[in-house]
């Protein structure tokens, strides 16, 4: 057992999922079992990593949202869940500045 054999088939949100740490987390979480919701502004990318991380196998899809959007991160969440049934964990990856 490693240590991930725990998270197998659990569902994760992960925002700010189309670039550096939180792009790198998505991945790290799809290969090892967990389904991953990737949600980020970056359409193209978004669903580019998402048929990357399917195409190695793993389980993921893509959501474009903004989450200083109260509405967006609304739609995230009720994908996630729409989509396999749960949600288990949610990393807040994604910062805004002004």
């Amino acid at each position: 057992m490693n240590n991930f054999d725990s998270v197998k088939g659990k569902v994760a949100v992960v925002t700010g999922a189309t670039a550096g740490i939180g792009k790198a987390i998505a991945k790290v979480f799809a290969d090892n079992g967990m389904k991953v919701v990737l949600a980020a502004r970056r359409k193209e990318l978004g669903e580019q990593i998402a048929e990357d991380i399917r195409n190695n196998g793993g389980e993921a899809i893509f959501v474009q949202a903004d989450v200083s959007n109260e509405e967006d991160v609304k739609k995230v969440m009720e994908c996630a869940v729409k989509t396999y049934g749960k949600l288990n964990v949610v990393i807040n990856n994604a910062g805004a500045s002004t």
